[in-house]
């Protein structure tokens, strides 16, 4: 890839994935039921090997990826993208037994992952988390442990996952520095949910912690540095979640221009009033610019460089804003149509509009990019 476009290869990776969501994986999605897993879905993307790209992919490759699935099938691309979201701290802080465990059965999509950062009184403020791990002499088999205690809220797949990277309170320093991430099975006793009815019709549910028992065997990676290993997942799926937005922005702007170019209205078609043109050319604009700014700071998450986290809040923020400017004059041109149930726009409307307050709101994207300026 150069600065300002993909190489023929990656042009036609990308149309076989939307041609491939389009076909295989929208007529799953079509068979889900909102705020459910899944699992079907999973296991489909872990048959078709595009669940192995998740972590075998650097972070260009995933934003191709994210925004190829999202242009033909929302759904496809969220169910990848939190198998991803949630099982990146195991494959880059986990043990070798914990890899060994769960990390075949995610990419197969037999089990599910979720990332359980977010709380009631925490989360745009992640440092500010307090679900509470006390140390608790027995704790699980190999030696002390915590207990949890609290509550997780707005946390994906939950409470339907199968296992959830969890962030909690172990007290080691002040606000970040007290953090510690652990792999919490499901099934450990004292922990319960429910689901959470949301715009989004992907699962989203809230999560209790009545003294779950973790141990030293739980840990993903040391105690007091959990913060770390968010950030270091945030820093990876945030230019990813730009491509996301990207990938619905495309698809409501070809649908756009689709409706355009024939319907029919004061004795032309929609596409020659010049209010109507010069619209469609602000959105393909934007569009292209969110884009561009997606691969950069992919790119530059693969370099190694040291400015990632503020390419990343860059991407992130223009791609999810202006993904929303997209869809709502996509609507406003379509007319009554689109908002009827079941209509791409409609869908997409829906979809738009969490991706600018999840992984870190736009308001917080532009305290990162500050800081980072003035670093």
């Amino acid at each position: 890839m150069t600065g300002f476009a993909l190489g023929a290869e990656q042009e036609e990776w990308c149309g076989q994935l939307r041609a491939l969501a389009a076909d295989r994986l929208r007529p799953l999605a079509d068979k889900g039921e909102p705020g459910r897993v899944n699992r079907p879905l999973l296991a489909a993307l872990g048959e078709l090997g595009l669940l192995e790209r998740v972590f075998t992919s650097g972070a260009l490759e995933l934003c191709l990826l994210r925004e190829s699935l999202a242009y033909g099938c929302t759904e496809a691309e969220t169910a990848l993208a939190l198998q991803g979201l949630g099982a990146h701290p195991v494959l880059r802080s986990g043990t070798p037994q914990q890899r060994a465990r769960w990390l075949p059965q995610v990419r197969a999509g037999r089990a599910v992952a979720a990332f359980a950062l977010s709380e009631p009184g925490a989360g745009s403020d992640a440092a500010a988390l307090a679900l509470e791990a006390v140390r608790d002499g027995g704790g699980q088999a190999g030696g002390g442990g915590w207990r949890l205690s609290g509550e997780k809220c707005w946390i994906s797949n939950a409470p339907e996952a199968d296992f959830y990277t969890v962030f909690a309170r172990t007290g080691e320093g002040p606000a970040a520095k007290g953090v510690t991430a652990f792999l919490v099975p499901a099934d450990r006793p004292g922990l319960s949910g429910e689901p959470l009815d949301m715009l989004s019709p992907h699962p989203i549910g809230r999560l209790s912690f009545d003294g779950v028992p973790v141990g030293p065997q739980d840990l993903l990676g040391e105690p007091g540095r959990g913060f770390r290993v968010a950030m270091d997942t945030l820093n990876l799926f945030r230019p990813s979640v730009g491509a996301f937005a990207v990938g619905m922005a495309r698809a409501a702007l070809d649908a756009t221009l689709a409706h355009t170019a024939a319907r029919r209205a004061f004795g032309g078609v929609l596409g020659d009033l010049q209010a109507v043109g010069h619209r469609v050319a602000e959105m393909a604009t934007r569009t292209e610019a969110a884009r561009l700014l997606v691969y950069a700071a992919a790119g530059a998450y693969d370099a190694g460089s040291a400015d990632v986290p503020r390419r990343s809040a860059m991407a992130k923020l223009l791609a999810t804003e202006t993904a929303q400017y997209v869809v709502d004059h996509a609507v406003q041109l379509h007319g009554a149509v689109a908002l009827q149930r079941g209509h791409l726009l409609e869908h997409l409307y829906r979809e738009v509009r969490a991706p600018r307050i999840y992984e870190g709101a736009s308001e917080v994207q532009r305290t990162i990019i500050a800081k980072e300026l003035y670093r």
